[in-house]
């Protein structure tokens, strides 16, 4: 004590109670203890001016104060507003103040124990403290004749595994409470603190799993093995919360779900959108609440899948009727798969491979082919009465309507709309479209019921005939074009059948317009190289022309598309029609005058025949190329031009044979056996190489060549009843 040190380094001889009697009273308060904890003697000691400065220390010790004699009190000073007595202590020589040191409150760390933290839901410390406890409890062994054995309180013992199952029911009440209605941020980080705590746990039975052999016995609680009780309770929650859709009638979106028709779209419907919004939630709030090892996205998809599998199986197998068919199938092919399995906010989280199908192959196949079934049934359905309403009108004598002026007919639209319209519902609900495909087989067979009902019609004399037939020439075009743009997506052996079919429509179709053009050209087409035409053939062409342009006014309310095909057929068989008659041998050219003067003719006739048609709309330019090459062999003299000739035509039309050369030859009446055999030679060694250029379609396989000149076109094109052939 500083005044008490003061003294006896003064060895003073005297009583300072002696010199200052008040002093007395002042030793009699040292002792006296206040209420705070605070002595006269601590004021003294820090070397206060004013005993009401150690207020601060506790107000009992100003209290005690406030009794001291008149001798020890000052005059009144205002500290924070307040009157206090000043205490003059009396000068001792040698006297030092200490100076005034406050006491400061020490910020003293509160320490919880294990239940104050599991009441502020610190389930990480509980546990660690719990773990220190197993650790010092477990940790105590002592000598015996067995050897070391632990030295554990039963009690304790006892003590500490109700302690661990406290905790343990902490940690899966934090679990359960992980598809609460609207989780909050607390409830969040409380099941982060419970995750922590079960890799702990974990971690704390792979050391007891890992001591050596021969060390002490594990616990009873050991081991506590809580990522398989998590894993068990996950299972439990997704079943309650699969088992709890199916039951919901209230709360959920009356447009979705209770406006379906029947109790099994609402039941498959609810527990769809219940693992929809559950492994969303886990995905985007309770992923981060799980360290990666815990694979937690995966898990709960993986439990949802099996409970939502389970229950669709049940019903599959319950003998659906087509309608709930078909909506099982969506739900199995498209809605979970693609709404749910593919949502942006699962992607990178989930492995849709190790999950398969809802349904087993042998479930999803029967009800596959329940669905199929009734669509080509009904896809059938549709095509029939289309087509019967067609040919109603067909026969009622009734013209088809006109659009853009030309003559429509609407059943290629409806059958395509049609066929698309399904093909698009089985894709969705089969979510595939090799599946879909077999819907097109239905086309096909309507494409030959199609084509047997036109040929039939055909061969009918009425007034509305000609209408109906270019009318069904835009069907036609309009199916062709559908296969050709579906090309790829159609099946090869479907894509070749209905081809197949389309182009003997055609035929039907252009050959009835056609067929009457060529019978009345007949007599003119036979004038074509005789005699006559070579002393006056241009008259002989424009004749057969003028014919034609007669004809062709019969067709103004033709689609342009179908004119085009109509002008390219024509132009493409009086070609024919005109190079068979070129090669019919009634005309031998003696001499190179008689050449020259066929060559020019059979220019002019080529320039005639492609202004014509070109001007009038064909697309067949490549047309223009034969006659002025083979013009070009009639006018040339030289075997050896010839036979360079004769190559270049064979370059350029690879379906041109011996036979067709050896008609054209056989005009030059000059040409040797010899000449004609080394042209037939250099062509034979030729012709592998020149066959490979070519990129014009066949022409000359079209052209009889021989004793039997029937026209390379079809067998029998119908019009009216009659059957046009250009045999002589």
């Amino acid at each position: 004590m500083p005044f008490g040190n003061t003294h006896k380094k003064l060895k003073m001889n005297y009583s300072a109670e002696q010199e200052y009697p008040d002093l007395s009273q002042l030793n009699n308060l040292r002792d006296k203890e206040t209420p705070s904890g605070y002595t006269v003697d601590d004021v003294i000691q820090t070397g206060v001016d004013n005993p009401e400065e150690v207020g601060v220390l506790g107000p009992d010790l100003v209290a005690a104060m406030v009794n001291l004699s008149p001798a020890m009190q000052g005059s009144p000073k205002t500290v924070h507003g307040k009157f206090r007595q000043k205490l003059k202590m009396p000068k001792i020589p040698g006297f030092v103040r200490c100076p005034l040191v406050r006491r400061q409150a020490q910020d003293t760390e509160v320490i919880m124990d294990f239940l104050e933290n599991l009441k502020e839901n610190r389930l990480v410390e509980a546990c660690q403290q719990l773990l220190l406890r197993e650790d010092k409890l477990f940790g105590q062994e002592t000598m015996t004749i067995e050897g070391l054995v632990q030295v554990c309180n039963e009690d304790d013992k006892d003590t500490l595994q109700k302690d661990y199952e406290t905790l343990l029911l902490h940690l899966w009440m934090a679990v359960h409470t992980t598809f609460s209605p609207t989780p909050s941020g607390e409830q969040l980080e409380i099941l982060r603190s419970a995750v922590e705590t079960i890799t702990l746990l974990e971690e704390k039975d792979r050391q007891w799993e890992g001591r050596p052999e021969g060390s002490s016995e594990a616990p009873v609680w050991r081991p506590h093995q809580c990522r398989h009780t998590h894993d068990n309770l996950l299972e439990e929650m997704v079943d309650s919360q699969m088992r709890n859709a199916t039951l919901e009638e209230d709360n959920i979106n009356v447009s979705s779900v209770d406006n379906l028709s029947t109790s099994m779209k609402r039941e498959v419907c609810r527990m769809g959108k219940r693992l929809k919004e559950d492994v969303l939630r886990v995905a985007r709030d309770i992923r981060d609440c799980y360290p990666p090892d815990f694979d937690v996205c995966n898990l709960y998809v993986r439990l949802y899948h099996q409970k939502f599998s389970a229950r669709l199986t049940e019903l599959a197998r319950s003998g659906l009727d087509v309608d709930d068919c078909n909506y099982l199938l969506c739900w199995v092919n498209n809605y979970y798969p693609n709404d749910i399995l593919k949502h942006k906010d699962l992607e990178g989280h989930i492995n849709m491979e190790s999950l398969g199908t809802l349904l087993s192959e042998k479930d999803l196949t029967t009800l596959e082919e329940q669905y199929l079934l009734q669509k080509e049934s009904k896809v059938r359905t549709w095509f029939s009465k289309a087509l019967s309403k067609e040919e109603e009108g067909w026969l009622s004598g009734k013209s088809p309507e006109l659009i853009d002026g030309y003559c429509f007919c609407p059943l290629a639209i409806d059958i395509i709309q049609a066929v698309d319209g399904a093909m698009r519902e089985a894709r969705t609900i089969l979510g595939s479209e090799a599946k879909a495909q077999r819907i097109l087989r239905q086309l096909d067979s309507f494409l030959i019921s199609y084509k047997s009902s036109l040929e039939e019609f055909v061969k009918r004399t009425g007034e509305n005939t000609q209408a109906v037939v270019k009318a069904n020439l835009v069907s036609i075009e309009q199916f062709r074009d559908f296969i050709v743009r579906r090309e790829e997506s159609i099946p090869e052996e479907i894509r070749t059948s209905c081809m197949s079919t389309l182009a003997d429509l055609r035929d039907c179709g252009y050959g009835y317009f056609t067929g009457p053009i060529h019978e009345e050209l007949r007599v003119q087409y036979h004038r074509l190289w005789t005699q006559a035409w070579f002393t006056g053939g241009q008259m002989v062409l424009d004749e057969v022309l003028g014919t034609l342009d007669r004809h062709m006014q019969q067709f103004t309310d033709l689609k342009s598309i179908c004119m085009e095909e109509l002008l390219g057929r024509l132009h493409m068989e009086m070609m024919v029609e005109y190079v068979k008659r070129m090669m019919k041998r009634k005309m031998r050219l003696k001499d190179k005058e008689q050449q020259e003067a066929a060559a020019k003719l059979l220019a002019e006739d080529s320039s005639k025949l492609s202004t014509y048609f070109t001007e009038a709309g064909s697309k067949i330019s490549w047309l223009s190329e034969v006659l002025p090459k083979m013009a070009e062999v009639v006018r040339l003299q030289d075997p050896g031009s010839i036979q360079l000739e004769i190559v270049t035509l064979a370059r350029d039309f690879p379906d041109l044979s011996w036979r067709h050369i050896s008609a054209l030859l056989s005009l030059k009446a000059n040409l040797s056996t010899a000449d004609v055999r080394s042209i037939k030679e250099s062509l034979v060694e030729n012709r592998p190489t020149v066959t490979t250029c070519n990129t014009n379609p066949p022409f000359f396989s079209k052209v009889p060549a021989g004793k039997t000149w029937n026209m390379c076109r079809p067998a029998c094109i119908c019009y009216g009843g009659r059957g046009y052939s250009s045999q002589d």
